[in-house]
């Protein structure tokens, strides 16, 4: 190559370094409102849930600013009420129980609606997710019709079955995605090498759809923790944390709600942060 090709080929570089520096700072101009867009939107989403932090801690019974003075009054009547305390159990319980029931189900049915071929596939992939699809006013009336037709007691248990069959739609399309793109031959290896369907399940199927159980186990006990209208009309005498705070609601605000929100918070918050954790490290 002679001199003059060589400076030639220098000066192109440098033309192409300077080109890319222009077009990375024309896109990072242009993403400037972009971002303050996007910005804004998540501060006016969540601000309502930081008023909240902040009232809970605020010895005035109006939730106005300023704010008077801090105090855990409202905290120290909340842990004393026991009424609150005895619906956040029945909470946890039916969260736990709808989460692993339909875990159980809506892996059951997800394997077969992936793995199997049966009559009638396309019909029950559509009857387990039409709960989940229709208003949630009409799955409420429709299990309260059948619970009085067949005489059955309404209890917390009712109130469990209603939110399985209403989060089973979650169980069946997150774990039935992870295995569509679960590839087979990792199953037949472990066939061609003796091993029978079980001992593959967990061994092989189980250890990589870990991630979408963890997944649709989260969404679904936040679903239940959540669910309001299902449980109006499944609950009996025993009421659940949003229940309650519904009640309290309609009696007249008190401040004792922003303490309760906050907890609720703090704790969902927590457990996401592990569960992301937990699947950062399993990446």
């Amino acid at each position: 190559m002679t001199t003059l090709q060589r400076e030639v080929t220098r000066h192109r570089r440098r033309g192409d370094e300077k080109g890319a520096a222009r077009n990375g700072a024309s896109h990072r101009v242009a993403s400037l409102p972009l971002l303050a867009l996007v910005a804004f939107v998540f501060f006016f989403m969540y601000l309502p849930m930081l008023l909240i932090v902040i009232f809970s801690f605020n010895s005035s019974q109006v939730t106005t600013l300023p704010l008077e003075r801090f105090t855990l009054r409202w905290y120290e009547e909340l842990l004393a009420d026991r009424k609150i305390i005895d619906a956040f159990v029945n909470t946890l319980i039916v969260g736990a129980g709808t989460t692993v029931v339909a875990l159980l189900i809506g892996g059951s049915g997800a394997f077969a609606l992936n793995r199997l071929k049966f009559p009638g596939k396309g019909i029950y992939e559509y009857v387990v997710t039409m709960p989940f699809v229709l208003p949630e006013i009409v799955t409420g009336i429709a299990l309260l019709t059948y619970y009085t037709w067949i005489g059955f007691r309404l209890s917390l248990t009712t109130v469990l079955i209603g939110h399985v069959v209403f989060c089973l739609s979650v169980a069946v399309r997150t774990i039935g995605g992870r295995l569509q793109s679960l590839p087979r031959s990792y199953e037949e290896a472990s066939y061609d090498l003796g091993a029978s369907r079980l001992r593959t399940f967990f061994l092989i199927t189980l250890p990589n759809i870990r991630t979408a159980l963890l997944t649709a186990g989260l969404l679904i006990f936040t679903i239940s923790f959540d669910e309001t209208v299902i449980t109006i009309f499944a609950t009996g005498q025993q009421n659940t944390l949003p229940m309650v705070i519904w009640a309290m609601m309609r009696r007249g605000f008190t401040p004792e709600v922003n303490a309760l929100a906050t907890l609720t918070f703090v704790a969902s918050l927590i457990l996401i942060v592990m569960v992301g954790i937990r699947l950062r490290e399993e990446a």
